[in-house]
C-alpha cells in the first residue's frame, strides 16, 4: 500500500473494512513514535506496519463506526490509547484516554500533529495537519464535503473547510478517511465553482463542488 515522504514523516496508507476506509500510520523517523489515524475493520495491514515502532496514539477523526470497528484489535495489538473530539466520544465503545482539543499540538518524537476541529459531518469531527499532509477524515475529499445530514450541516462542514482548512498552503496534500488524494489548491478551485452556482435551500447528502 502507498507510503507518503515528507522532511518530517514517513506514513503508510491503506484501505480497509468494506466501506473503502483509509487508515494510516504517521511515523517519526528520527524516533521511531507514531500515530495511527482512524481505526476501521480489518486493520491487520495497519497493525502489521506498526510493528517496530513505538505507537504513542489512536487518533479518531470522527465517530462514525466505520472508522472504529477495528479499534479494539488495534489497542490489542498495541496498547495504544485512543483519542476523540470531546463532541464524539460518545460514539466509542472504548473510553478516550484524553479529548483532543482544537489547535492541540499532539508530540510524536519531533513531529507535531495539530488537530483542527472541523465540525459538520458530525459535531466532533477532526483534521490533523502533519506538516504539509492534512488528514481530513471524512470532513474533506477530492470533489467535495463529506455526507452532510441536514441543510444546517452542509453549511456548517462548508464553513468548517472554508475557514479551517481553506487557509493551508495549495500545496497541502488531503488524506481523506476514504478514497483517493488530492490538493488544497485543486480543492478550493472546485470550490469557486460550486460556491459560483445557485442551490437550493434544502441541499445536503452527497456534495460535490463540479456537480451539484
Amino acid at each position: 500500500m502507498p507510503l507518503f515522504y515528507s522532511k518530517e514523516a514517513r506514513i503508510f496508507k491503506t484501505s480497509c473494512g468494506p466501506f473503502d476506509n483509509n487508515s494510516y500510520l504517521v511515523v517519526c523517523p528520527s524516533t521511531g513514535e507514531s500515530i495511527i489515524i482512524d481505526a476501521p475493520m480489518g486493520p491487520g495491514e495497519i497493525i502489521e506496519e506498526a510493528k517496530g515502532t513505538h505507537v504513542k496514539a489512536i487518533l479518531i477523526t470522527h465517530g462514525h463506526q466505520d472508522h472504529l470497528a477495528g479499534l479494539g484489535e488495534i489497542i490489542d495489538a498495541t496498547g495504544a490509547p485512543v483519542r476523540v473530539h470531546r463532541d464524539d466520544a460518545k460514539a466509542l465503545t472504548i473510553s478516550p484516554e484524553t479529548m483532543i482539543e482544537d489547535g492541540e499540538n499532539i508530540i510524536v518524537g519531533t513531529l507535531e500533529i495539530a488537530a483542527i476541529h472541523t465540525p459538520g459531518h458530525t459535531p466532533g469531527s477532526l483534521c490533523y495537519l502533519v506538516g504539509k499532509h492534512l488528514f481530513s477524515g471524512d470532513t474533506l475529499f477530492p470533489g467535495g464535503p463529506g455526507r452532510s445530514r441536514s441543510p444546517e450541516a452542509l453549511l456548517q462542514i462548508i464553513e468548517s473547510i472554508t475557514d479551517r482548512l481553506y487557509d493551508l498552503a495549495d500545496d497541502t496534500f488531503i488524506l481523506p478517511g476514504h478514497g483517493g488524494n488530492t490538493t488544497i489548491g485543486v480543492s478550493k478551485e472546485q470550490y469557486s465553482v460550486f460556491q459560483g452556482k445557485e442551490h437550493p435551500k434544502d441541499l445536503s447528502g452527497d456534495v460535490l463542488w463540479l456537480e451539484s
